[in-house]
């Protein structure tokens, strides 16, 4: 996996991406800490409007940003997204009312919304043999989940030898030297085919008309339906369990989400090998089924287990599982992406799973928030339902794409034929 560090231009844009996830780690910490300063006991609630601002601008401003930028100079995209993002980080420290945060938070996200499309699409360009992209793919999900697991201890080291307020210097600090990395990077040739589409709105159609004609790609829309429920009991649900349900204090949230991250990172090491041997559809369906049987061994748990330390151990074990399964599909999605567009498209297709995928999670995070409320059972049973029912057309659709397009190797990531 490591080898793909060779590669000069692939091992700045990765060192981008590294710093840039590390400073994105200070920022969540940091507004945290900000929201409660401003809000006290309701700083929940802050969040969580930050939150489903963040995934209004993933999904609303992507495909607009994508389409303004996609005859831009790709480095000129992401350095300029990369100064929006600093300019925003070092201005939340003056804020002083919760709307300000609001505003700051969706032009921020608005900038993360055209970096990471139009970052991602650029992979396939700069490690153009499918086994390498594929180790790619795999070294940025570990970036990832490395991130979940080690910005968290950062910020704690900061805060004992300076004020929360500096963290936002941290993350300033991350995207400025994401942007120098970018700056310095070779970026490959940008082609430019005379018959892609050239107005605003053509521009704008084509990722997802791309998107929805293709077998793969509606296999790969079904699929984020059930990372999105899995991933939504976890992010928003762990707390609820950890404190209200099991009694235990905050450090049992922190071993909560490890344990989700913990299970996605092992997975992504041997994600390579397993898309080698038994293909990206097989490799992606197995990781839906997973999450699916991860959502159901948890409602069993929370039913017939609650308040007890075999309870809570059988809980974080579940919590593992569905990090595999989300690792075992979100890893290895791109290949799709990549084999279903050409170099003149492939932007466009990126940005369309970017705002599809986070659609997902603007419909299942409120919801696992809105029934957590009602009963402890309600979010689990009703992911488990949302889970279930797109894993059905999840597999359908996977094995029709198998006997219709059987695994690309293509260099380029054109579709064959």
């Amino acid at each position: 996996m490591i080898h793909v560090l060779r590669n000069s231009t692939y091992r700045a844009l990765f060192s981008a991406q590294v710093l840039a996830l590390l400073g994105t780690g200070l920022l969540t910490v940091a507004l945290g800490l900000l929201a409660f300063d401003l809000a006290g006991d309701s700083a929940g609630v802050v969040l969580g409007t930050a939150l489903t601002i963040k995934m209004v601008a993933y999904v609303g401003v992507a495909p607009l940003m994508a389409a303004l930028v996609d005859r831009m100079p790709r480095k000129l995209v992401l350095v300029g997204a990369d100064i929006v993002r600093l300019a925003i980080a070092l201005s939340l420290p003056l804020v002083t009312e919760t709307w300000q945060i609001y505003v700051l938070v969706f032009v921020l996200q608005s900038a993360s919304a055209t970096f990471t499309p139009a970052f991602q699409a650029l992979i396939p360009g700069v490690l153009p043999e499918p086994r390498d992209y594929t180790r790619a793919l795999s070294l940025s999900r570990l970036a990832y989940d490395l991130e979940a697991l080690v910005s968290p201890g950062i910020a704690a080291a900061l805060l004992t030898v300076m004020p929360s307020s500096h963290l936002f210097t941290g993350t300033a600090l991350g995207f400025a030297c994401s942007a120098s990395l970018v700056l310095i990077a070779r970026l490959p040739a940008q082609n430019t085919d005379a018959a892609a589409p050239t107005t605003f709105w053509q521009r704008l159609r084509t990722g997802i008309r791309v998107f929805l004609r293709t077998p793969t790609l509606r296999f790969v829309l079904a699929t984020n339906v059930v990372v999105a429920a899995g991933t939504a009991l976890v992010l928003v649900n762990s707390v609820v369990y950890a404190r209200g349900v099991f009694a235990l204090d905050d450090a049992a949230l922190t071993l909560a989400l490890a344990c989700f991250g913990g299970g996605s990172l092992l997975v992504a090491f041997v994600v390579p090998r397993l898309v080698e041997r038994f293909g990206v559809l097989r490799t992606m369906s197995a990781g839906a089924g997973v999450i699916t049987v991860a959502l159901a061994a948890a409602t069993a748990v929370l039913a017939l287990l609650p308040a007890t330390t075999a309870g809570w151990a059988a809980l974080l074990a579940t919590w593992a599982t569905l990090g595999i399964g989300t690792s075992l599909v979100n890893t290895p999605s791109s290949r799709l992406l990549a084999d279903a567009s050409t170099d003149a498209d492939r932007t466009l297709v990126y940005t369309a799973q970017f705002a599809l995928s986070h659609a997902c999670f603007l419909v299942t995070y409120p919801l696992a928030g809105w029934l957590g409320g009602a009963a402890v059972l309600a979010p689990p049973l009703a992911l488990l339902a949302i889970a279930g029912a797109a894993l059905i057309p999840a597999l359908a659709l996977g094995r029709r794409a198998a006997r219709i397009a059987p695994p690309v190797t293509t260099p380029t990531g054109a579709p064959p034929g």
